[in-house]
């Protein structure tokens, strides 16, 4: 078997192709400092409870962390998702289907290295099915698994979210594993609780492991978004075939804590333990009982729930319907169409000084056809509402420049 070359991981790293457009362009904006919108990177602080359960398990810092974390964070995770998706009584097992996780980028990485089957004897690699735009780690864990990455559409014209029942027989038959994140980066688009269930019938009905990333299920604005658990709870409350990710990085703004959970079948718990166990990180002690802390405090997050609720009534005001705008179900990200995403960018950093991220950095284009990204920008609403608003106001200043009928309202 050959092993797929390394180089192609980051090839699908954003960030990466975003420093090298960039690279030699000076931040514009009138000696105003530079406005950086391109990674979703929370700006607030979590609650002072993390720092004061951070000293109190001090202690635990010498110790290696336990790989299936501890009682107390398994059991404090178990009840937010009683309490966020109304579970029925007993459906999860904390100590057999829980597993602490250092956010969730790690895990789902290493699920496909868990899941995905080696090509078999004269058989070609598997498949590893993914929405189009995609978080680069679910491509990258792909190629690492030696799997065939299969880039499914989630543009407006089928409402964001991916047809994955609309895929040939063929290849379903190879598909080994399938990503979907709901509410979705860079859309915001939440699946319905119908498309979460149909999609569990589709992975099971052709031997499918389903790699569910809700990391932004508490960002939302009117509704909270369906989940997979909800969806699994209606067609008799099995995990079979299935993994929940979750994590505190986006609903604590504790993206440093590097602390997460994965939910789901228990042998396939178990495989994703034992390849952490070879190339991972456990959870530390002390981050696990600030994490059970988190999990346990409701009232934080529905803060900063309002705080991003009151960033994107502002981008509404400069934006509109413009820029094919609209406000998402959930997540912290505008998804705008600016024509060629790529271009914008670099004008944008160099008149105005502002950073947003090419869509087309977030896509794969298939064989003879367009990439869906390459018209949209990715902007990041994720500072306080008043660095927000002037953030808008030069996004849509350096816009209008660009494109004089895409100026918004103050």
């Amino acid at each position: 078997m050959s092993l797929p070359d390394r180089r192609h991981l980051q090839a699908f790293h954003p960030f990466a192709r975003l420093n090298r457009l960039l690279e030699g362009v000076g931040p514009g904006g009138g000696g105003t400092p530079p406005v950086l919108l391109s990674i979703g990177e929370p700006q607030n602080q979590p609650p002072a409870l993390v720092a004061t359960a951070l000293a109190e398990a001090a202690e635990g810092w010498c110790r290696y962390p336990p790989p299936r974390g501890t009682e107390n964070y398994r059991r404090a995770a178990t009840a937010w998702l009683r309490r966020r998706f109304a579970l029925p009584e007993g459906m999860i097992e904390p100590e057999r289907q829980i597993l602490p996780l250092p956010g969730t980028r790690e895990g789902l990485f290493f699920t496909a290295l868990a899941t995905v089957p080696l090509p078999g004897d004269g058989g070609g690699p598997a498949v590893v099915l993914l929405p189009n735009p995609f978080y680069h780690v679910y491509a990258g864990a792909a190629v690492a698994a030696g799997a065939e990455p299969v880039f499914v559409p989630a543009t407006a014209e089928n409402d964001f979210l991916p047809a994955f029942h609309a895929l040939d027989a063929d290849t379903l038959s190879r598909a080994a594993l399938c990503y979907l994140c709901s509410p979705s980066n860079p859309q915001g688009m939440a699946a319905s609780r119908t498309y979460l269930k149909d999609l569990i019938q589709l992975g099971r009905e052709h031997g499918i492991v389903l790699a569910f990333d809700e990391c932004y299920g508490e960002i939302y604005n009117d509704d909270p978004p369906a989940g997979a658990l909800e969806a699994a709870a209606d067609l008799g409350a099995s995990l079979d075939g299935i993994l929940v990710f979750h994590s505190l990085s986006k609903r604590s703004s504790a993206a440093g804590l590097r602390c997460g959970f994965v939910v789901g079948e228990t042998a396939l718990i178990d495989s994703l333990d034992a390849a952490l166990r070879v190339g991972g990180a456990g959870v530390p002690l002390p981050v696990l009982e600030a994490g059970a802390r988190l999990w346990a405090d409701d009232e934080h997050v529905a803060v900063n729930r309002h705080r991003y609720r009151d960033n994107f009534a502002i981008a509404e005001r400069y934006f509109g319907e413009r820029q094919g705008y609209r406000r998402p179900d959930g997540g912290f990200f505008l998804w705008l169409d600016v024509g060629d995403g790529e271009a914008v960018t670099q004008r944008l950093w160099a008149s105005q000084g502002v950073k947003v991220l090419p869509g087309s950095y977030m896509c794969q284009a298939a064989e003879g056809a367009e990439d869906p990204g390459r018209a949209y920008i990715r902007v990041a609403l994720v500072h306080d509402p008043d660095e927000t608003s002037a953030a808008m106001l030069r996004l849509a200043e350096g816009l209008a420049a660009i494109d004089p009928g895409s100026k918004g309202e103050r």
